[in-house]
């Protein structure tokens, strides 16, 4: 079934589908199988056991399919869905994101809690380290303004680190950002950023999971949620990421989907480079501006014409080294060649100008 063939759907399928999207370990792909097989999830969930082995589905989603369990999450889910605010997007239905439905494992049930029309905006998503360090939060926030101005909706994995630092700076400037969760949407991860999914969802953005409202986030529950970041977006931008960071994982499902990847580089001493490094290797875009991501997606529709300018150019000697790699200030006394005391007293200028920051000894540039 597509979307342009879509019909709607009555009240009992949509509490039918509810009630198979609740199910133990039926997933996209056996959700798919059994709407194909059956015609309706109504039908599906009234076929006799021995059909549902007949398509290879484990029984505990055949035993359960008629819990009280289960008929219960299908209630509570249809009153979640009351408020003006509280949405949900199936597969086969107007409304959901073109881009989203292109893929096999296509969620067949998406939960948006905010404005749905902003997923079928152009998107670019945006993610990185948990872990960010001070320089990669400032590159994160400066790309994600210069984007958003631009027209992009910035949609990231509302995780701490980079993730946040995007979704709130696309808000700073009136931009619209979409974050997409491991769990569910009553039960918002990480808890620290429960206020930012508010102001998301208050100030018409959007906050989505394909997983049922009051899911736990669990850890295979991530490359799940990372397919539909990238599923989303025209493509990703890495801001930094170790070798072992999940936002490779979303960089490549995105290169298997045809989307674009761009990954920053970072010094070669920073741990947080050496995802966006590989990356580069693997034929992600080296991106050092926001200029070089719009001029890849400049036949685009729907952007605004004239786009953010890109940062000025660095003038500071000790910024140029910052910006190269975070130092200890006899580190910039020494590639500096000036005397400590004037690399104290220049840095102290530029942290009152909030061009530089001290951290565990060290200092950072600033983008912002």
């Amino acid at each position: 079934m597509s979307n342009s063939t879509a019909r709607a759907i009555s009240p009992a399928e949509l509490e039918a589908r509810l009630r198979l999207h609740a199910l133990p370990d039926l997933g996209p792909q056996r959700f798919q199988r059994l709407l194909q097989a059956f015609g309706s999830a109504s039908k599906a969930l009234s076929a006799p056991a021995s059909a549902w082995r007949s398509l290879g589905l484990p029984s505990a989603c055949g035993d359960a399919r008629r819990s009280a369990q289960v008929r219960d999450d299908a209630r509570h889910a249809l009153a979640w869905l009351e408020p003006a605010a509280q949405h949900l997007l199936m597969w086969d239905q107007p409304g959901y994101p073109p881009l989203l439905a292109q893929l096999d494992d296509a969620p067949p049930l998406l939960f948006v809690a905010g404005d749905p029309k902003i997923l079928e905006l152009p998107q670019l998503a945006l993610v990185g380290s948990r872990r960010a360090s001070p320089p990669g939060l400032d590159t994160a926030r400066a790309f994600s303004r210069s984007l958003a101005g631009a027209g992009f909706v910035i949609t990231s994995g509302l995780a701490l680190g980079i993730d946040g630092a995007a979704h709130q700076a696309a808000l700073d400037v009136g931009g619209r950002t979409v974050g997409v969760l491991g769990s569910g949407l009553e039960n918002i991860y990480p808890q620290r950023h429960r206020s930012l999914a508010r102001a998301m969802i208050e100030r018409g953005s959007a906050v989505v999971s394909e997983f049922p409202l009051g899911c736990s986030p669990r850890p295979d529950h991530f490359p799940r949620r990372n397919r539909i970041i990238s599923g989303l977006s025209l493509g990703v931008l890495v801001v930094e990421a170790s070798v072992a960071s999940g936002s490779l994982i979303t960089a490549r499902l995105a290169a298997q989907q045809g989307r674009e990847v761009y990954a920053i580089p970072g010094s070669i001493h920073h741990p947080g480079a050496r995802g966006c490094h590989q990356l580069i290797r693997d034929g992600a875009l080296l991106v050092e501006s926001v200029q070089q991501i719009l001029e890849t997606l400049s036949g685009w529709q729907n952007l605004p014409p004239s786009p953010a300018p890109s940062p000025e150019p660095i003038a500071h000697p000790l910024l140029a080294l910052l910006h190269a790699a975070p130092h200890s200030s006899e580190g910039l006394a020494l590639a500096s060649g000036w005397s400590l005391p004037q690399v104290l007293a220049a840095l102290t200028e530029l942290e009152i100008e909030g061009r530089a920051q001290r951290e565990n000894g060290r200092w950072f540039a600033r983008l912002s």
